[in-house]
């Protein structure tokens, strides 16, 4: 066998992409963001200083969008036992639930890293994405006071999720 041949390039496979709106390369500082997003996103805020995190002593917080207007907020609930362990975002989406609340609109995750807009993990991308996987993400960092726009389908691109699934239940 050729060992060239072994590193040629399939010139037929193109990699897939997923086409950012420009709005959501944007950072804004949070006087200058719609005042209702900035209220989602005050609200993370305030859900942050509720977190139980006294082995990581990183506070993370999220609000929640739902489509009849309701914001329902959640923080991080840290355990000994680390994978019991729960994110703000999970545990906003499971309030909104056991609440009556199964659509939402958005999501605002405040956390404090240096410079850093701080993201979902992975697993919460996941929980988000059986709801709404196109849902809009405000990430904000209240030390530094910026905000930058981003949504699911970006952050957690060709997601498994019950559209994807073939499944009845959006």
């Amino acid at each position: 066998m050729d060992s060239s041949s072994s590193n040629q390039k399939d010139s037929s496979a193109t990699p897939t992409t997923t086409t950012r709106n420009p709005e959501e390369t944007q950072v804004a500082t949070l006087d200058k963001i719609d005042p209702a997003i900035a209220n989602l996103v005050a609200r993370s805020v305030s859900a942050r200083n509720a977190s139980y995190s006294p082995y990581s002593k990183f506070s993370v917080g999220a609000a929640l969008l739902c489509e009849d207007g309701n914001v329902v907020i959640g923080c991080n609930v840290e355990n000994s036992s680390f994978p019991a362990t729960v994110c703000a975002e999970t545990t906003a989406v499971v309030k909104a639930v056991s609440e009556g609340h199964k659509k939402f609109v958005a999501i605002a995750v405040c956390g404090v890293m240096e410079d850093t807009l701080v993201a979902p993990c992975g697993i919460c991308r996941q929980v988000l994405a059986e709801f709404n996987p196109r849902i809009k993400i405000y990430l904000h960092n209240s030390a530094t006071d910026k905000v930058r726009l981003t949504s699911l389908d970006h952050l957690l691109p060709e997601s498994f999720n019950p559209e994807t699934a073939s499944l009845a239940c959006l």
